[in-house]
């Protein structure tokens, strides 16, 4: 995948149903990130901004656990510090491991991806990882979640990849945990609100459905990877055309309940059609979506 400049790893509490799942790029990869649902939770995103100084992450974190689970990127930022891998600040390295959340903290006992799972994930990550379900930061993902956990359906996390005619790649992994429904490249419905009428989530917000409290408990996460060579703005342009690979195989997306971000890395070793990238990248995202609910349970 990607010519081995990116790892990707798993960490799962398969006891309390939450996980880490990393992105690791050893050599550094232009970074960029896009936020479109109203209630994230993130770390270090201000740093991938065009304007900014930082031009390139070192990692990407994928968490469970909600805000507490950010703490887990500091074991990531350890584990890469003992490489000898990070930012040159001063006489000492810091490396750039910006991270997303969701909220799966209703799914066991509370708990959440700490220091050491952090650590653990950054250690087990290998390039050609392409597991899928229930593990990592998918442990614990659900969606459908429009009236709570009777009706919900699992989550989970999900990979996919294209490579183009001129050799460039381009691969997603998505954590899927939103409050709306996932639907294949036809709209058909896959899986969600297991409402006993079978209406879809949709169908019941627009029929002026009554529902709960939502907040704090949605996202869905993700990140591409490419071997493209890229500018920090057009990283930047690619992590936001990413939403629409989710805004295809979710529906509802972005809501005011989830906090959906999408990261993007770019490695640097080919040069691009920009157009045909970004085509591209909408359809890896789209397809790790629905690869994260067909996988689920499973964790293969």
């Amino acid at each position: 995948m990607i010519n081995g400049n990116f790892l990707i790893g798993h960490e799962t509490d398969f006891k309390n149903k939450t996980g880490v799942t990393i992105i690791l790029a050893p050599n550094g990869a232009v970074g960029g990130v896009s936020v479109r649902g109203a209630a994230p939770g993130t770390r270090e995103t201000d740093l991938l901004r065009p304007m900014n100084t930082v031009q390139e992450a070192h990692g990407i974190m994928l968490a469970g656990g909600s805000a507490f689970g950010l703490a887990a990127a500091t074991g990531v930022m350890t584990y890469l510090h003992e490489q000898g891998i990070g930012f040159k600040a001063g006489e000492h390295l810091v490396p750039i491991v910006p991270a997303a959340v969701i909220f799966d903290l209703s799914c066991g006992q509370f708990a959440y991806p700490d220091e050491a799972m952090g650590y653990a994930a950054a250690k087990n990550a290998t390039a050609d990882n392409v597991l899928q379900g229930n593990i990592g930061a998918g442990c614990g993902a659900t969606i459908g979640k429009l009236f709570g956990p009777e009706m919900k359906s699992k989550g989970g996390v999900g990979f996919a990849s294209v490579t183009l005619a001129d050799g460039t790649e381009i691969c997603a992994v998505v954590v899927v945990n939103a409050v709306g429904d996932v639907y294949d490249t036809k709209g058909d419905f896959v899986s969600g609100v297991n409402h006993e009428e079978g209406l879809t989530t949709t169908d019941l917000l627009l029929a002026g459905a009554k529902f709960g409290d939502l907040a704090g408990q949605n996202t869905t996460i993700g990140c591409v990877m490419t071997n493209a060579k890229l500018t920090k703005e057009e990283v930047n342009k690619l992590a936001d055309v990413a939403h629409d690979g989710l805004a295809l195989a979710i529906k509802p997306v972005h809501t005011a309940f989830d906090g959906d971000t999408m990261f993007a890395l770019a490695s640097g070793e080919v040069e691009t059609n920009l157009l045909a990238l970004q085509a591209a990248c909408v359809e890896v995202v789209r397809q790790a979506v629905v690869n994260g609910i067909k996988h689920r349970c499973l964790g293969e």
